[in-house]
C-alpha cells in the first residue's frame, strides 16, 4: 500500500523540519553619541516558539546602561500540535508496515484490522489537516512578531529619530516553509489512503459479493435476448438445398415432442370429416345435399 512505502518517510520530513528549526535575527543600534552604540545584538529563537520568552540587552542611548527587551508572542501550541501529529503518524505508520508484512492473516480475520486501520486512517487524514493550516497560520504570525521592522520598534534607542538601527542578518524560513509543504503532503497522502484502506473492508466486500436483483434480472434478460438472437427466424438468402436452416430444425424437434407427448397419451380425441348437408322442402323430402361434418368416436 502507498501508505506503507510513503507515510513514515513524509511523517519524519514534516516533524522533523518543525522541530529542529533554530531562528537568529541580529540587529545593529547606533547611537548619536556614539558612546553607547551597540553592533551587535543577536535574538535566538527556535521550536516551541515561545517568543514571550525570548529576551536581548539593548543600549539606551540616552543613558549609559542597557534595557531588557522581550519578543512578543506564544506560538507553542500549533507547533507542537503540528509535531505531536507527524510523530503519531509515523509510529503508525511503522506499526502498520509490521502489521501488513508478518501478520496479514491475522489483520485480516474477521474484518477488524481493516475497519480499525480505516476509522484510524480517516482520523490522521482530518488531524493532518486541521494542524497544517494551524501551523501554516502560526508560521506566518512568527514572522512577524521576528520581523526586523518589528523587533527595532521594541527598543526605546530605536524609536529616537537622531540614533539609527538596521538588521544585519535576518531569519531563514525556507525550513519551515518546507515543514507546512510537507504537511500537507501528507494531507494529500493519508486522505488517498482512506480509497485503498476502505477496499480492505467488509463493506466494500460485500457490496461487490451480493449484487442486486435488479443487476441479475438485467444479465438474465440479456442472456436470453442473446440465445434469442442467436436462434432468429430469418430465412436463408440463398441455398434452397437439402440443408435446413434454424427455424427448420427448431419446427422438427417440436414436432418430434409433439409426437413423443401424444403416444404418451392413451385417450384420443373423437376425428371430424367433412360431408354433404341435407336441405328438405316443404313436404319434408330431400331436396338437394350440402357438405356436411360427421364426427367418428371410435
Amino acid at each position: 500500500m502507498c501508505m506503507v512505502i510513503f507515510a513514515p518517510i513524509f511523517a519524519i520530513c514534516a516533524f522533523a523540519t518543525c522541530g529542529g528549526y533554530y531562528g537568529h535575527l541580529q540587529v545593529k543600534v547606533d547611537c548619536a553619541d556614539r558612546r553607547q552604540s551597540n553592533l551587535s545584538i543577536n535574538i535566538d529563537f527556535g521550536y516551541p516558539f515561545r517568543l514571550q520568552e525570548v529576551h536581548f540587552k539593548a543600549p539606551l542611548c540616552e543613558a549609559e546602561r542597557e534595557e531588557v527587551i522581550f519578543l512578543d508572542g506564544n506560538f507553542s501550541s500549533s507547533a507542537q500540535f503540528f509535531l505531536t501529529v507527524g510523530v503519531f503518524a509515523f509510529l503508525y505508520s511503522l506499526l502498520a508496515t509490521i502489521v501488513y508484512v508478518f501478520y496479514q492473516n491475522k489483520y485480516l480475520r474477521n474484518n477488524r484490522g481493516p475497519l480499525v486501520d480505516f476509522v484510524v486512517t480517516v482520523i490522521f487524514s482530518i488531524t493532518w489537516l486541521v494542524s497544517s493550516c494551524f501551523w501554516a497560520k502560526t508560521l506566518s504570525d512568527i514572522k512577524t512578531a521576528t520581523n526586523p521592522t518589528q523587533v527595532l520598534l521594541l527598543m526605546s534607542a530605536c524609536r529616537a529619530q537622531e540614533n539609527k538601527c538596521t538588521a544585519t542578518q535576518e531569519p531563514v524560513w525556507s525550513r519551515l516553509n518546507t515543514s507546512v509543504v510537507f504537511g500537507f503532503v501528507n494531507v494529500i497522502l493519508w486522505v488517498g489512503n482512506i480509497w485503498f484502506v476502505f477496499k480492505e473492508t467488509g463493506w466494500y466486500k460485500t457490496g461487490q459479493r451480493y449484487p442486486t436483483r435488479s443487476a441479475s434480472g438485467k444479465r438474465a434478460s440479456e442472456m436470453r435476448q442473446r440465445l434469442y438472437n442467436e436462434s432468429s427466424f430469418e430465412q436463408p438468402e440463398e441455398g434452397f438445398g437439402p440443408q435446413l436452416n434454424r427455424q427448420d430444425s427448431f419446427n422438427q424437434q417440436v414436432s418430434r415432442q409433439g409426437s413423443f407427448n401424444q403416444a404418451q397419451v392413451s385417450l384420443s380425441l373423437p376425428h371430424a370429416y367433412l360431408g354433404k348437408p341435407v336441405i328438405h322442402d316443404r313436404d319434408n323430402k330431400v331436396a338437394s345435399q350440402g357438405p356436411m361434418i360427421f364426427v367418428n368416436e371410435a
